[in-house]
């Protein structure tokens, strides 16, 4: 222990930077001042998020690049219910994170009233545990904390801390961390009465396809499932949040569910005979789940969701279960890898319809951004139209390259994220595409990605409209109330906050402004008014 000796603080703090973690995000207050401290004094960066709500998205950024635990700080009060929404989003989504928010102190929480809010009550169903800590306990409560965020299925735990306990001292120091890991080592097979044998279904089935999701991006199931999808012949569809699982240049992969033209991908679904769901996730589903087609759940956990019927599961090690069935593979393909590339071509044309000739179409914004960046490149995607677009269009060639919230869904994700991911993998082009509404609500954070010196592009379609509500609008005869957004001049803005900015109002012009996105200094805002005719055909 350092210089700060036992006190609750430092045992935290201790925890939090065995874990190897690099960054905390936070917006401060009194009752947290010693354990940022604490945090100072093991070289653990504390970044002032410009509010609360973005401070954690940052963190839940962090933590979707990395794969390992992102951690927010606020303060008491208004602080705290700052935080529920990117709280709640990091469960939906699956992303370990720890929140800690401090309280006024434990002799006056019983009967103060003054910013004293009932975290229990606030946090608990937005989170998979929601405790506090104690001086008596403070190394078994971290340990719980740990292991309950990053367990499967990972999420958000928060723990209140009263504002005499970080300064107090504590006799529970051992900083010993629990396994964090998602690997999961045997196979137990599942059946409903009179079902099929597992190996005998994927044997028996002709028009087989996997279905992949963020559980098989935790279990680093990308060998297995390429391994599987060529062994079984096996078209592989991916889930929003696990796009790079198999990477997309690979002759088996088939797209994306739920994104931009999803009943083609929906309609490659309903003519399989098998779908092996690997890790799939359905907090990702946005349409109901439909589908007569017989489904074998392959996953670190049961089917109890119960929102795809599933007679039999094979629960385990997604990757082991994977490689056992490539093992008993018939032999020949079921689908050629001529069948897949003609499923591709009827998706691209499908997701290129409605395009403006000489107009700035959504699609070139994301073809032209993703030519001119890296391989490597990691890319965070706010929530709108254009993320369904991003969705299916991004070329993803590894997990945890595109970053998004498709849990929750949760607008204001997408320049906090690429802050977090910037942090978390300094060496990687980072990018973000944001629709101009989710720009609005985190747009201030600019200053904070300048003052930390970050290169990362900020990608902003500009369409004046939060487009899907009023394509709905539309869809029912009425006019658009309250979805009209107000332009902005958005390099001035960049420029006030010490950041380069561009206009492109057409393909040309975004071609000039992304030439050296992989070489930038400081953030690049480019302002990329595009035509919305073409959401209207892909929505």
């Amino acid at each position: 222990m350092r210089d700060d000796g036992g006190t609750v603080a430092a045992v935290v703090a201790e925890h939090i930077a065995r874990l190897g973690v690099s960054h905390v995000f936070t917006y401060p207050g009194d009752p947290t001042i010693e354990f940022l401290e604490s945090l100072r004094r093991r070289d653990v960066a504390s970044v002032l998020g410009r509010r609360e709500g973005t401070a954690a998205f940052m963190a839940e950024g962090y933590a979707q690049a990395t794969g390992g635990l992102g951690v927010c700080v606020s303060t008491l009060g208004p602080g705290s219910t700052a935080l529920v929404n990117p709280v709640a989003a990091a469960t939906w989504d699956r992303v370990p994170m720890l929140a800690i928010s401090g309280q006024v102190e434990t002799a006056r929480e019983p009967f103060f009233t003054h910013q004293v809010v009932d975290h229990q009550a606030l946090f608990g169903p937005v989170t998979k545990w929601a405790g506090r800590l104690d001086p008596a306990a403070v190394g078994t409560t971290l340990r719980k904390a740990i292991r309950t965020a990053t367990a499967e299925r990972p999420g958000a735990v928060h723990l209140t801390v009263n504002a005499d306990v970080f300064p107090a001292a504590t006799t529970d120091t051992e900083v010993v961390l629990p396994p964090t890991g998602a690997e999961t080592v045997g196979i137990t097979a599942h059946r409903a009465p009179g079902a099929a044998d597992p190996d005998a279904l994927v044997r028996q089935a002709r028009r087989p396809v996997i279905l992949a999701g963020i559980g098989a991006v935790r279990a680093g199931a990308t060998d297995a499932l390429a391994r599987a999808a060529e062994a079984l012949g096996a078209p592989v569809v991916v889930a929003p949040m696990a796009k790079g699982v198999l990477p997309e240049d690979h002759p088996y992969f088939a797209g994306v569910l739920d994104m931009a033209c999803n009943q083609v991908m929906w309609d490659l679904l309903g003519g399989a005979d098998l779908i092996l769901a690997a890790g799939f996730d359905a907090v990702e589903l946005i349409k109901p789940w439909t589908l007569r087609v017989p489904v074998l759940h392959i996953d670190a956990l049961p089917n109890t969701d119960q929102v795809y019927r599933a007679d039999v599961e094979l629960v385990g090690a997604i990757p082991a279960i994977l490689d056992r069935l490539a093992d008993g593979a018939p032999g020949e393909p079921r689908w050629t890898e001529r069948e897949v590339a003609a499923h591709r071509s009827e998706l691209s044309e499908a997701y290129y319809a409605g395009r403006v000739a000489g107009r700035l179409n959504p699609t070139d914004v994301v073809d032209t951004v993703r030519a001119a960046m890296p391989a490597s490149t990691v890319v965070t995607c706010d929530v709108g139209s254009h993320k369904l677009l991003v969705g299916q269009g991004w070329r993803a060639p590894a997990p945890r390259t595109v970053l998004m919230t498709n849990g929750l869904s949760s607008m204001g994700f997408g320049l906090p994220a690429a802050i977090g991911a910037k942090l978390a993998r300094p060496d990687a082009p980072v990018a973000a595409l944001i629709g101009d509404g989710g720009f609005a609500m985190a747009a201030t954070e600019l200053r904070l990605a300048a003052g930390l010196g970050l290169g990362i592009a900020v990608v902003v379609l500009v369409d004046e409209s939060l487009n899907r509500i009023e394509l709905k609008q539309m869809a029912r005869g009425y006019p658009s109330t309250a979805t009209r957004i107000d332009r902005t001049d958005l390099p001035k803005l960049a420029e006030s906050m010490d950041c380069d900015g561009v206009r492109a109002t057409g393909p040309a012009e975004l071609e000039k402004a992304v030439q050296n996105l992989s070489g930038l200094t400081r953030p690049l805002v480019i302002e990329a008014v595009i035509d919305p005719a073409q959401y209207e055909k892909q929505f």
